[in-house]
């Protein structure tokens, strides 16, 4: 199944700019880096979800 609308947010321990290289994320993906606090993925997930 196709799903185009789908957003996603990857979470991981690099750097954002060696986790995506030097391409750019397709629309609807983010990437949230290790360290974060919980409340700061609360919040990211809650603007994907609004956008």
């Amino acid at each position: 199944m196709n799903r185009p609308d789908l957003k996603v947010l990857f979470i991981t321990g690099y750097a954002e700019t060696a986790a995506i290289g030097e391409g750019q994320l397709e629309p609807g993906m983010q990437v949230l880096t290790k360290p974060f606090a919980l409340e700061t993925l609360a919040g990211r997930v809650r603007e994907m979800i609004r956008a």
